[in-house]
């Protein structure tokens, strides 16, 4: 039987005269879909659609669009667009790429709200002639589309699956927003297992229009998402996906697995900075910033789901563990310490308790082993003692198959008492594969998030306490270094004004120490010379052990051409060496316009660090400050972090303890540490140099010499934009 209108009366008489939804919100909650492409060929991308969206069980109305019937799969079918009985909040198009512009302008021409655009065949560029076709459909609306080349979308508590995937997920409150649909079909595939449901899953394609920042706008606010999930392998605008990030990760947890970690190509960059600063670095740094918590694997994702849909987030970074086999409870305490998390200490009541009712040969401490022969009841009342203790923030059970005592009996027990404390932050990993099943499949059933082995579970529960630790610095911080200075803008800006007058991207190193100074730097002094007889005399006037450098804007690293002579005592060594400098380099870089040596005094490097604090804005989000450990080996030694500006003096001084130089900076043996908050201040001085000149494209200051007393730039490189440069988001101080 063929409804005249595929929907009942009611809901059409409810409707009847408004207008069609417009934005995301027609998108993901329609009223009424168009299905442009449906048919009754077996096989064909039009009719799964038709009969997942029937299927699915979606209670507005359906219009299928086929010129060719009057009929698709029980539904009366229309010609074309403006035939259609009302204007679609949704329409679903799978026709061949080079008809979907004009069905798009009809729909846009129609008012319709929105587009989902499963057809594939546009080329993989946002300039091609046909992507811009489509987007000119509806330059003129408020129509938003998703794709093209996508596999649908699926809000299962409407009951909407507007996708080609193989099942439907059951409702519940996670989000997931991907790039790859056989990412999505993946994880529908997994959850389905496992009994977790879903507020939207939503597949973006090549993202014309809508991407991530549309989505998580939408999905923060959204009453029935509870988490968001992302699988990410570019961000189109960078500025509109960390405002949306910031916000949604301000209120619900968002978890993101980056594809293409590994780029194919290095960085075009002059700075040691700009090489250091990879894509991947880059978009850790924007996660960690919008408070995202970022994943590395598929299985982390899946994980992170599971965790996410299941587990209570602990109040701290603190976890017990309760496990009938010695090494299991080992092998967790390693991976939990090198994810940084904190083995609970135990209070006094709980270990009195757990003597009287664990066997003599327990472990007497955490990691809790309770002995291979240990009964359902036993766990169970040891998850129960030690979830009392006030010390704990979360707990792991662990289970080893044993012939002693039923695992499927420990799972059940654990289960019931998990289900009696619903605050309780508990994760379990019962090993094993055959005789393991039944016993996940028990906790899966009763909601206990279960892992295969100790180490995923210990870092599901180290993402949870990172995502926790991201929530709480997103608010906020004063952003005064500390010990704070007037900083001289106006002197910085006369040498910026300087340079471009002269054409030159590039700062000479006088001109970059003078730009540092302005902002509370401390350089070395140092003095031009124009002739090897002039750096002589420099050299005189200054006294002592000196360092002889080549001057030439267009030789950044003045060691790859020997450019650099340090150790030099006297005017006649300074003399022979300056003109053995000038006939070498006149061969190495004829191209290079020599405009004499600079000569600074020699400084002792006993004692201290050589670091690196950089800038680079070669990225996809725009300006990142770079910290590290610096001198001439830093992209062999590799030992950087990084960090989108505004830097405060919290920020940065997080930004410096993620390094490995950091441990030597805190002084080891006899060698005392190195004034810290000195190039904490510098971090946050180059911040607020970057955030006054955003026409900063590279810096380098290394090595920053840094001791006990303090740290001064020995050595500086800055390259400015001749022309005007983007505004990037300041992103709140957090």
């Amino acid at each position: 039987m063929v409804s005249d209108e595929n929907e009942s009366p009611d809901l059409i008489a409810s409707r009847k005269g408004e207008p069609a939804r417009s934005g995301i919100g027609a998108l993901l909650r329609p009223r009424s879909i168009a299905i442009i492409g449906a048919t009754e060929r077996v096989g064909a991308l039009g009719r799964i659609l038709t009969e997942n969206l029937v299927g699915a069980g979606f209670h507005g109305r359906l219009m299928p669009v086929n010129p060719g019937r009057t009929t698709v799969l029980g539904l009366r079918s229309y010609a074309d667009v403006a035939s259609l009985p009302e204007t679609p909040d949704l329409a679903v198009v799978a026709t061949p790429a080079r008809s979907v512009p004009a069905i798009v302008r009809a729909l846009a021409d129609r008012g319709a709200g929105g587009a989902l655009i499963i057809s594939a065949g546009f080329e993989d560029s946002r300039e091609s002639p046909l992507r811009r076709e489509l987007l000119a459909a509806t330059r003129n609306s408020e129509m938003r589309i998703i794709g093209p080349n996508t596999l649908g979308l699926i809000v299962p508590g409407i009951g909407l699956n507007a996708s080609f995937a193989h099942m439907l997920p059951a409702a519940g409150g996670l989000a997931l927003v991907t790039q790859s649909g056989a990412l999505l079909t993946s994880v529908l595939d997994w959850a389905g297992a496992r009994q977790i449901g879903f507020s939207h899953l939503v597949s973006l394609g090549d993202m014309a229009d809508v991407d991530f920042g549309d989505l998580l706008e939408y999905l923060a606010t959204d009453p029935t998402t509870s988490a968001i999930l992302l699988y990410v392998e570019a961000i189109p605008n960078a500025p509109k996906f960390m405002a949306a990030a910031r916000a949604a990760a301000g209120r619900k947890p968002v978890f993101v697995a980056k594809g293409g970690r590994h780029a194919r190509s290095g960085r075009v960059a002059a700075s040691h900075s700009g090489r250091l600063a990879g894509p991947d670095a880059e978009y850790s740094a924007a996660f960690r910033r919008a408070g995202l918590v970022r994943v590395d694997t598929i299985e982390e994702l899946f994980d992170s789901a599971e965790t996410l849909a299941l587990a209570k987030s602990p109040s701290g970074r603190c976890l017990a563990i309760v496990s009938n086999g010695g090494a299991l409870g080992v092998l967790a305490v390693d991976a939990l310490f090198d994810l940084g998390g904190k083995l609970a200490q135990l209070g006094g009541e709980t270990i009195a308790r757990l003597e009287r009712m664990l066997p003599p040969a327990w472990s007497h401490a955490n990691p809790i082993d309770i002995v291979g022969d240990a009964t359902p009841a036993r766990f169970e009342q040891t998850l129960e003692a030690v979830l009392d203790d006030s010390e704990v923030d979360g707990v792991l059970v662990l289970h080893c198959p044993t012939a002693v005592s039923s695992g499927v009996e420990a799972a059940r027990a654990v289960a019931a008492l998990v289900a009696r404390r619903p605050t309780a932050t508990v994760l379990t990993s019962w090993l094993g594969e055959k005789s393991a099943v039944e016993a996940r499949r028990a906790l899966q059933n009763a909601g206990v998030p279960t892992y295969e082995t100790p180490e995923r579970a210990v870092a599901a529960f180290m993402r949870m306490v990172q995502h926790r630790h991201d929530e709480q610095a997103l608010l906020g911080e004063d952003s005064a270094p500390a010990g704070e200075v007037l900083v001289n803008h106006a002197a910085a800006r006369h040498v910026f004004e300087r340079v471009r007058a002269d054409g030159r991207e590039w700062l000479t190193q006088p001109e970059a120490r003078d730009v540092l100074a302005a902002y509370g730097i401390s350089t070395v002094h140092v003095v031009e010379a124009a002739t090897p007889g002039e750096a002589a005399q420099a050299a005189a006037t200054l006294g002592g052990a000196v360092v002889l450098k080549i001057a030439a804007p267009q030789i950044v690293h003045k060691s790859d051409v020997e450019g650099v002579v340090v150790g030099l005592v006297g005017e006649a060594a300074v003399r022979q060496a300056a003109a053995r400098m000038l006939e070498r380099v006149r061969i190495l870089r004829p191209d290079a316009d020599l405009r004499g040596f600079t000569i600074e005094p020699m400084v002792d490097r006993n004692g201290g660090l050589e670091l690196i604090v950089g800038v680079t804005t070669g990225g996809d989000f725009g300006p990142v400050v770079l910290f590290g450990e610096g001198g001439t080996a830093v992209e062999a030694i590799s030992d950087t972090a990084l960090e989108l500006p505004p830097i405060g003096t919290k920020l940065a001084r997080e930004l410096v303890a993620r390094t490995r130089v950091y441990r030597r900076m805190r002084g080891y043996r006899n060698v005392p540490a190195v004034d810290v908050d000195a190039v904490v201040n510098v971090v946050v001085r180059v911040s607020r140099l970057l955030a006054a000149f955003p026409e900063v494209l590279e810096m380098d200051i290394n090595p920053l010499f840094a001791t006990p007393s303090g740290c001064t730039a020995l050595d500086a490189r800055i390259r400015i934009a001749l022309g005007p440069q983007s505004t990037w988001p300041r992103f709140a101080i957090a």
